[in-house]
């Protein structure tokens, strides 16, 4: 099939400092010091809002199906906004969407606050302000996911997404939930007064982001005016399907994104049913359950810290083959010896594989979408992506009625045979600093 994709971009030794493409700093810059910092804030809120979510529908009912569905509320949102949210951020500033997502975010975290201060919060206004919070966070992702390559040269992707990754693995998991945890139980209105705060710094830093950090539609649209030319914009119906076309038509992202899907279902499958697993199978006490799972949130950090040298002297390609390999191999080898021991460092090898796969799979996607299309290509992506998530969570529940070592032994080795089918392909990926742009077919 022909290629539709433009010429490699001029040398790098070619380019000025400044330029996307230009030659390495040894930094990120202060502008990615910004969104870092940010995103940092905005994590703490987020691991606020997970941990005390749950916590808070205890107090209100003692049902279990509505408690449970506090999670299947958080990720609703996706499957309904993540594709218009996409539209929006390549139709507005990306640094207005950071703004707008995060102050109403402090907005809703002082709603929560005042509703439970009244003694008038019941589980159905928690379910809202959560579905609410789950949609603003699809415009917030998506912005943060699209203003990165904006600021940083493509070859320092990987690097500024394992710091991105990192430090929310850091916040949300070592931070986030041992002090909800603790100052819940000194009074609720702390840890939801800390949420809000968190969201309003976060939204804060958004106006001391550069020009660039707007997106390139702004600046093709500026340019449009300064010609004398009348905006040229396809109807927001049209728009909704531009993601999945250029997925679809782009020889590298269309059987990334199909695998990633499957890798997805399986994965979400394999890990759904981890509490019994550990707490009954492996028989370790629940007060020493987040503990025990501080594992995997370890070895995501180690994989983030290292997914950047490895890319630099292995190339992104193999890393990420051997990354897809390695992970469910460890679920299997899990499933096979449910020892604590073994659980432990299947865990970590697990996650850490995640982690440095999420970061060179976004830094591969920001490289290769024009930067007028990310909202709606990140969109995309991301609810198919995340839609599956919950069917491979109910495979696994399914799979744990055989036995709670089957989802890690059947979805683990599905998993497997996933990364053996893709590995060829996989292996044969280049770096983000190689991948060209690819032009949004018409129709």
């Amino acid at each position: 099939m022909p290629s539709a994709l433009p010429p490699l971009p001029p040398d790098d030794a070619s380019m000025p400092p400044g330029h996307p493409a230009g030659p390495a700093r040894r930094g990120l810059g202060r502008s990615f010091t910004n969104v870092f910092t940010a995103n940092i804030s905005s994590s703490l809120a987020d691991g606020i809002a997970r941990v005390a979510a749950p916590l808070l529908a205890t107090r209100l009912t003692d049902d279990p199906l509505l408690i449970a569905g506090i999670a299947a509320v958080a990720m609703l949102p996706w499957l309904f906004f993540a594709i218009p949210s996409g539209v929006l951020l390549d139709r507005i500033d990306r640094r207005h969407a950071m703004v707008i997502a995060n102050g109403a975010r402090t907005l809703l975290a002082a709603l929560l606050l005042t509703l439970f201060a009244t003694g008038t919060l019941t589980i159905w206004w928690l379910y809202v302000v959560i579905f609410a919070y789950g949609a603003l966070e699809t415009l917030y992702d998506g912005a943060i996911r699209a203003v990165v390559p904006a600021i940083v040269r493509r070859p320092d992707l990987p690097r500024a997404n394992s710091r991105i990754e990192a430090g929310e693995l850091v916040v949300q998991n070592f931070l986030a939930v041992p002090l909800t945890s603790a100052l819940f139980a000194v009074a609720v209105v702390i840890p939801l007064g800390i949420g809000a705060l968190s969201y309003a710094v976060a939204g804060v830093l958004a106006f001391f982001l550069p020009a660039a950090a707007a997106g390139a539609h702004r600046a093709h649209q500026a340019h449009q005016g300064h010609q004398g030319l009348p905006p040229v914009r396809a109807t927001f119906a049209r728009q909704l399907t531009d993601g999945f076309r250029f997925i679809m038509s782009h020889p590298m992202l269309r059987p990334l994104w199909f695998l990633s899907i499957l890798i997805a279902l399986f994965f979400a499958a394999a890990i759904a049913t981890d509490v019994l697993f550990v707490l009954e199978r492996l028989d370790v006490p629940e007060q020493w359950f987040g503990v025990f799972m501080l594992s995997g949130a370890v070895g995501g950090i180690v994989g983030a810290v290292v997914v950047s040298p490895l890319k630099v002297r292995f190339g992104a390609g193999p890393v990420m083959a051997a990354a897809n390999f390695v992970g469910p191999v460890a679920l299997v080898v899990m499933g096979f010896f449910p020892t604590v021991p073994v659980a432990v460092v299947c865990f970590a090898v697990s996650f850490g594989s995640t982690s440095v796969w999420n970061v060179l799979v976004m830094s591969l996607r920001q490289a290769a979408i024009p930067g007028h299309l990310l909202g709606r290509v990140h969109g995309t992506w991301r609810t198919l992506l995340w839609g599956t998530m919950p069917l491979g969570s109910l495979l696994g529940g399914l799979l744990a009625r055989i036995d709670l070592t089957t989802p890690l032994l059947v979805a683990g080795g599905l998993t497997v045979v996933v990364a053996a089918v893709g590995y060829r392909f996989l292996h044969g990926l280049p770096n983000p600093e190689d991948v060209a742009e690819h032009a949004l077919p018409t129709r």
